[in-house]
């Protein structure tokens, strides 16, 4: 995960076509998520790549998108039912 930050990325459309389209671009960058929001190991490229496309994408008067870094934390707890990323080579430590 060299270069990579943890990203939180979230969303709120009111369109349903334009909903399916953040969906969509948003899988393709994220590690694990549920609804409308999801979790990015994100590169710079990657980051101003999926800032780029979501733009295209949503409706800035009427939808709401959000991307906060998320600094590393000594430890995380989760609550419910956890769920392991997606992609192996993540992984949390805690």
């Amino acid at each position: 995960m060299k270069n990579r930050q943890l990203y939180l990325a979230a969303y709120d459309v009111s369109c349903p076509r334009r909903l399916r389209k953040a969906l969509y671009v948003l899988r393709g960058f994220a590690s694990g998520g549920q609804k409308s929001v999801f979790e990015c190991y994100l590169t710079p490229a990657e980051k101003a790549c999926l800032l780029d496309e979501i733009a295209s994408v949503i409706d800035p008067i009427e939808d709401r998108f959000i991307l906060l870094r998320l600094l590393g934390a000594k430890h995380i707890r989760t609550l419910g039912k956890a769920v392991l990323p997606q992609d192996g080579s993540f992984f949390y430590i805690g």
